[in-house]
């Protein structure tokens, strides 16, 4: 899955664009490293995992710092504040993917 599906996943479907730089091997440690979550996830947890998404007050939180980003005038402080919910996003579509899998074995 890549980080803009992840987005939009938890966007609710909603066109958000990132302010993203290319951070695959990144992306591909940390899905390895969370390997062991995978083998301990309950259907319960997956279920509930799949449900996450950022509120509407979030949403346009960082649509304003997506603009803002996109003209160039974002703070040093909003630049980090966006970078940590690109990463958020990251970690959580690795382990939403990761639920869809538990979730798919137990249907199969």
């Amino acid at each position: 899955m890549t980080a803009a599906v992840a987005l939009r996943w938890l966007c609710g479907g909603s066109v958000v664009a990132l302010w993203y730089t290319s951070r695959m091997s990144t992306t591909s440690y940390l899905d390895r490293m969370l390997e062991p979550v995978t083998e301990a996830m309950s259907p319960e947890f997956a279920t509930k995992l799949m449900s996450l998404r950022a509120d509407l007050e979030m949403l346009s939180h960082v649509e304003l710092l997506r603009e803002k980003a996109n003209v160039g005038t974002l703070s040093a402080e909003e630049e980090a504040e966006y970078k940590e919910f690109v990463e958020a996003v990251d970690v959580l579509a690795i382990l939403q993917s990761k639920a869809r899998r538990v979730l798919a074995s137990r249907v199969n």
